[in-house]
């Protein structure tokens, strides 16, 4: 290929179109789990998180909820990928192996929000949350209908892979997706680039920036026990007992059990499985949908 402008904007327009066949080509899992939050700042706070807003009967005067505030943030990360091309390939016209690099390229970006949204969730039994407990933990301190504090668990301890129970019907998920720019392709091909001119290099690549994070821990619940019948029904009988502050029933009903390949047989035996071994029928058929996360072990 001669190396002029117009032939180099052909090349990129070509590798534009390799990057979005490629990210085109993936069906992301974090939209289920998460909620996506556009962000226009640096950071954005979620100091509002802790009070889950719910109707009473009007007598008297409204009741103003002055949301309990938490010091919880998150601070928009940068993040790229960039491959480099050598001069010499598309003079000789040997640009064509780049090709399914571009749409490699592509497909890692699409499925970057799901790696940094499930290594998050699978962090959640270390990693703190809107009040400073871990994601997952035995000691949420949540009042009761006296205005005493209790501890409220969220987990189930064992040493096994991990599988989650989640309620992903609410406008705000378990977790948090923050976009503050899209993931965007771009090069640097111009003549007088540094990379060109040093190099004889042309760089195409791709950038974003966003964060994760978590939103109410009550929609959600991590174990590390076996997976199987009698763990099932004691995560969904924890959920369905979540209260707000002062006694208040959620109305918490998990609709999602988020899973690695190495629980999905035990997921799929204990939620799609018509009857047991010994005939019986299972309660618990159809009670959740299954999700099998790669990200996850």
């Amino acid at each position: 290929m001669i190396i002029n402008s117009n032939n180099l904007a052909i090349l990129k327009r070509g590798f534009a179109a390799s990057f979005k066949n490629g990210f085109g080509g993936v069906t992301p899992l974090w939209q289920k789990i998460a909620t996506l939050v556009p962000s226009s700042t640096s950071t954005n706070d979620y100091g509002w998180l802790g009070k889950i807003p719910g109707m009473r009967e009007w007598i008297g005067d409204r009741l103003i909820n002055n949301l309990k505030q938490h010091d919880y943030s998150l601070k928009n990360k940068s993040y790229e990928s960039t491959i480099g091309v050598d001069r010499d390939d598309i003079d000789d016209d040997q640009y064509g192996v780049y090709t399914p690099m571009m749409e490699m390229l592509g497909q890692g970006s699409a499925e970057h929000p799901d790696e940094l949204i499930f290594a998050l969730l699978s962090a959640g039994f270390a990693t703190a949350c809107y009040d400073d407990q871990y994601f997952f933990d035995t000691d949420h301190p949540v009042l009761d209908a006296d205005g005493v504090s209790q501890s409220v668990s969220n987990m189930q301890a064992g040493s096994g892979n991990p599988w989650f129970l989640l309620d992903t019907r609410r406008p705000l998920k378990p977790l948090i997706f923050q976009q503050r720019k899209k993931a965007e392709f771009v090069a640097l091909d111009a003549p007088d680039d540094p990379n060109v001119f040093t190099k004889k290099e042309y760089q195409y690549g791709v950038d974003s920036r966003c964060n994760v994070g978590f939103g109410f821990w009550q929609m959600a619940l991590g174990s590390k026990a076996t997976l199987n019948d009698t763990n099932f029904n004691l995560a969904m009988a924890a959920m369905g007992a979540f209260k707000a502050d002062y006694g208040k029933p959620l109305g918490i009903m998990p609709n999602l059990l988020v899973v690695g390949p190495s629980n999905r047989a035990a997921a799929k035996t204990v939620v799609e499985v018509e009857k047991n071994a010994a005939g019986a029928d299972n309660i618990n058929y159809k009670a959740v949908d299954i999700m099998v996360a790669p990200w996850l072990v």
